[in-house]
């Protein structure tokens, strides 16, 4: 799966670790819903710091469409509201 960090670039991520970044996802819809600012804020950062650490960066030249667009880090509160669906940022 390609997963795109807005504002970052690509990383191509093994779908195995889905169920891993679907724990952090439920945590951040929660916190999103709840308008828990400095929450949303720690589990955003932790989310992305995971998709780092389990994906493979892909050259800044490759333009693969992404399966997966998660926020830039300094995404707010709101902006991140809009981009959620019912099942979070990550599907399942």
């Amino acid at each position: 799966m390609i997963v795109r960090i807005m504002g970052e670039g690509q990383v191509r991520l093994a779908d195995g670790h889905l169920t891993e970044l679907n724990k952090l996802d439920e945590a951040l819809l929660t916190e999103v819903r709840n308008g828990d600012g400095p929450a949303f804020r720690e589990t955003l950062q932790a989310l992305l710091a995971k998709v780092r650490e389990l994906g493979e960066p892909l050259p800044d030249d490759s333009l693969e469409p992404s399966e997966l667009i998660l926020p830039s880090p300094d995404a707010t509160l709101e902006e991140v509201r809009d981009l959620l669906s019912d099942d979070g940022l990550i599907p399942g």
